[in-house]
């Protein structure tokens, strides 16, 4: 039995990855073809190394709370480089200057991040009722449970910072469940993470929050360490340059058409892709699946890399990096101090800035071209960091469909693919447009469609 993956990102190759590790005389699936549409593999996930400096292209890291992506990690015998302490000091641009964001509770009251009535208002959290609602946007439940200057000051950074995102917009469900689920099992975020605190003491766990936790890793030689490693143990699967263009069904299989008039027949198909190529190659197998994957938005990201010789950075550069809120009305979604978070990212005295700009935002700014964006980082640069000096290195990676996004009805979409599916039996979809936009989301869902398809076909997983 062939299975044939379309989609050569994080997602696609990890799938390969667990499919392949079980092949076994036991198990249905004798054959795994990848098809990626590029010249290389790793979807966005792509470092570039110029000039003493290490870029990475969109993600820097990944959270190592998740054991699928430590244990993918260590099957292709790599070695995971954690963050250092300075990417514990993370700050929010507020009121015009940069506070540090507190690391505890004690911490929280003194710090200046929020007013005393903003923090009073945090207080009273465990006296707000719950509310079920599976449609409740992340700025509607931030400012029902937090309040608005905390909404306002903490929440919506956060949300451009891993989503790119507008928090009216999002999903609070989709995009962060843990807090959901902590709300409607406590009744309070407040009280869940006391309780939830108790229960790991007791049984020896680290500690716990309503957020996803864990400690931001990559690689010495950046994120592409890990899609190299994927391609070897993978090269006799993937095809590269394969663009899929349509997919029907045969009755018994799949006939999924490439670009340049090749065809593949395939017993089993699973669509990796971003949601905007899964409804272009859907379009005339499933029409309404077509048409629920092209109403999954991406707005457009650039990245700036900007390197400094130190001396010419006020202040300290020991740092994680800071967020912008949106009430701040700046052009930029924040900055990361990338030299300092890992090691052998820029030469020695030397700072290597990534700049943010774009998102739901602005997501027209993104697409500004290289000068102008430069400007655009350096203006927002000069004024909150106070550096003048021109960067001595830049390099700009601009993504016209950045981050999917989870809107107020993506749990309908979610349920209406799922629906869909069930008239195609051997097709899949996976990806970070349907259930987690990170790369351990991406690696876990794979690692769960793995065993799906396995027992779905009678074999054992």
């Amino acid at each position: 039995m062939r299975l044939t993956i379309i989609g050569g990102g994080i997602s696609g190759l990890s799938l390969a990855h667990s499919l392949k590790k079980r092949l076994a005389p036991e198990n249905p699936i004798k054959e795994i073809l990848l098809l990626e549409a590029d010249s290389r593999a790793g979807g966005k996930v792509r470092t570039e190394k110029a000039d003493g400096f290490l870029c990475e292209w969109s993600v820097n890291g990944f959270l190592d709370n998740r054991p699928q992506i430590m244990e993918l990690s260590k099957e292709l015998a790599l070695s995971p480089l954690k963050s250092s302490d300075a990417a514990r000091r993370r700050y929010v641009y507020s009121g015009g200057k940069l506070r540090q964001l507190p690391e505890s509770p004690g911490a929280f009251l003194a710090s200046d991040v929020l007013s005393p009535l903003g923090k009073l208002r945090i207080m009273m959290e465990p006296f707000i009722p719950r509310k079920t609602d599976p449609g409740e946007s992340l700025a509607s439940f931030a400012r029902r449970r937090l309040g608005k200057e905390a909404y306002e000051t903490l929440i919506n950074p956060m949300a451009s910072g891993i989503f790119a995102g507008d928090p009216e917009n999002m999903n609070v469900t989709s995009c962060f469940p843990r807090v959901k689920t902590i709300e409607n099992k406590y009744g309070s975020l407040i009280k869940g993470m006391i309780k939830l605190a108790k229960e790991a003491k007791k049984s020896g766990k680290g500690p716990v929050g309503a957020g996803p936790g864990g400690t931001l890793t990559s690689y010495y030689e950046g994120m592409e360490q890990l899609i190299v490693a994927l391609k070897v143990y993978l090269s006799d699967n993937i095809r590269l340059g394969a663009k899929a263009l349509s997919i029907e069904s045969t009755g018994k299989g799949f006939l999924i058409y490439l670009q340049g008039g090749d065809k593949i027949e395939t017993d089993l198909a699973v669509l990796a892709c971003p949601a905007y190529e899964a409804s272009h190659i859907l379009k005339d197998l499933d029409k309404e699946l077509s048409s629920t994957a092209a109403d999954i938005p991406y707005p457009a990201v650039s990245v700036v890399s900007l390197g400094f010789r130190a001396e010419k950075i006020p202040g300290s550069t020991d740092l994680f990096g800071f967020l912008v809120p949106g009430i701040e009305g700046r052009k930029i979604l924040g900055t990361l101090y990338d030299s300092s978070i890992f090691p052998n990212r820029a030469p020695r005295d030397f700072v290597l800035l990534r700049v943010m700009t774009g998102g739901a935002r602005a997501s027209a700014l993104a697409m500004k071209d290289d000068d102008a964006l430069i400007d655009i980082a350096r203006s927002e640069l000069k004024d909150i960091l106070k550096i003048t000096a021109e960067p001595d290195f830049h390099r700009v990676f601009r993504h016209e469909k950045a981050i999917p996004q989870y809107t107020l009805d993506h749990h309908e979409k979610l349920a209406g693919m799922d629906s869909a599916l069930t008239r195609h039996p051997g097709l899949y979809i996976t990806g970070n447009a349907y259930r987690g936009v990170s790369l351990p989301d991406c690696v876990e869902n794979s690692e769960k469609l793995a065993r799906k398809i396995i027992t779905d076909r009678g074999g054992s997983a």
